[in-house]
């Protein structure tokens, strides 16, 4: 089991626009191969967690029926600190807590498969700064956005990151890094 961040982003390290739109992200050609590289990546995943911006950009974008179709029961940790509304069906848990007891839960959910912390990037963050993040898993995308939400705001250096793997799919260039500590 390993506890990965899967996430694309900008070439100039954004996750979203100022505006906290991802509309740049669905405008890059992907060769048809998005949907594959996430369906085979999300077969191994047993648990998950997601701040609550990227929780609400899902709420404001995505039909609530598309929940259960994108994730399945797959158990969610929305890491935030209000009252937000839950999604009918989706097996849900809205925490408030520190990443590392929040990490025990969704270890023993996942069983033998892997842990997705989905983002954003300051929730990933707070994953690596207690040695909780074993891999960044990063497809880049040939567009510059100038600004927006940092793709991690942490300083890691490239003694902690070792490249595995380098895939191109489309337009975009997925890089696959361990973390070591």
């Amino acid at each position: 089991m390993v506890t990965q961040y899967f996430t694309a982003t900008s070439l100039d390290g954004y996750l979203a626009d100022e505006n906290n739109s991802l509309s740049w992200l669905f405008a890059v050609d992907d060769g048809g191969e998005a949907q594959s590289v996430l369906a085979g990546f999300f077969a191994n995943v047993g648990a998950m967690c997601m701040g609550s911006t990227t929780y609400e950009w899902i709420l404001a974008n995505e039909p609530a029926e598309n929940w259960r179709t994108n994730y399945g029961d797959i158990p969610c940790w929305i890491f935030t600190h209000r009252d937000l509304p839950a999604i009918p069906g989706a097996n849900l848990h809205f925490v408030a807590d520190p990443v590392e007891p929040v990490h025990k839960e969704m270890a023993k959910a996942a069983g033998d498969k892997n842990i997705w912390v989905i983002g954003g990037g300051d929730l990933v963050g707070q994953f690596a700064d207690a040695a909780l993040l074993d891999e960044i898993i990063a497809g880049v995308a040939p567009v510059t956005l100038g600004s927006g939400a940092p793709l991690l705001p942490r300083r890691i250096l490239s003694t902690q990151l070792n490249l595995f793997d380098v895939t191109q799919y489309g337009q975009f260039a997925q890089l696959s890094y361990r973390v070591t500590y």
